[in-house]
């Protein structure tokens, strides 16, 4: 794992000391000045402790290439896609939700694959994780989540309802809401998939694999 540094770059850190109740305490500290407030942009002044770097798998190292870059002036997030396959955890939990994140990757020549990805409802580590896949191959939901107290994994693209992905270059607008056990994906203004797990709670992130994209407007309402 990792945390944030001046200058909008991650290093590595002992796992030790950015896993425990300091990260969920400023995370709380942040909520609760916004309470009673409507939708809040995680991407905050405090971003330095708000935010920490966990890889896929979570038993492998995190790369010591700072690929994420975030800028709380303008409230943008940039992953390069060049330090290995990972995900940038917002440190609090949530239960019921709504997330809005706008995102676009780089354009590149040729018929590149692009790939990456919002979490919400992961465990700490992600080794539960639920994710809103970004790529031309449309928005749904995937993962491997809780079904009957036993680890399922889903993969709802062929639930998907329309492809409603713009290219790449343009950016697009994602809303999860989750409420008890269901959970819905609407990219650009429309539900494509609807989702029913037995987890009702966890952390949102952003996923690295492989390719730059930028992310702004990354909105939580608490439904608490």
């Amino acid at each position: 794992m990792a945390a944030l540094q001046p200058g909008g770059e991650i290093k590595v850190l002992n796992a030790k000391r950015v896993a425990g109740k300091s990260l969920a305490f400023c995370g709380l500290l942040f909520f609760a000045a916004a309470a009673g407030a409507q939708a809040r942009n995680l991407v905050t002044n405090n971003y330095q402790s708000d935010w920490t770097r966990i890889a896929i798998p979570p038993t492998h190292p995190v790369s010591d290439i700072a690929q994420w870059h975030i800028d709380p002036a303008t409230k943008t997030i940039v992953c390069d896609g060049n330090g290995g396959h990972e995900w940038l955890r917002f440190n609090r939990e949530f239960g019921d939700f709504r997330l809005h994140v706008e995102w676009r990757f780089t354009k590149l020549e040729g018929n590149p694959h692009y790939n990456s990805g919002v979490f919400f409802r992961n465990d700490a580590d992600g080794t539960i994780w639920h994710q809103a896949q970004t790529s031309p191959e449309g928005g749904y939901l995937f993962g491997e989540t809780l079904i009957g107290g036993k680890k399922t994994s889903f993969n709802l693209m062929k639930d998907m309802k329309e492809n409603r992905v713009k290219p790449a270059g343009e950016w697009n607008a994602y809303d999860i809401e989750c409420r008890k056990d269901t959970c819905t994906l609407a990219v650009n203004g429309a539900v494509v998939n609807t989702l029913h797990t037995d987890v009702t709670k966890g952390y949102v992130g952003l996923e690295s694999e492989g390719f730059r994209i930028e992310f702004r407007k990354i909105e939580m309402e608490d439904l608490r």
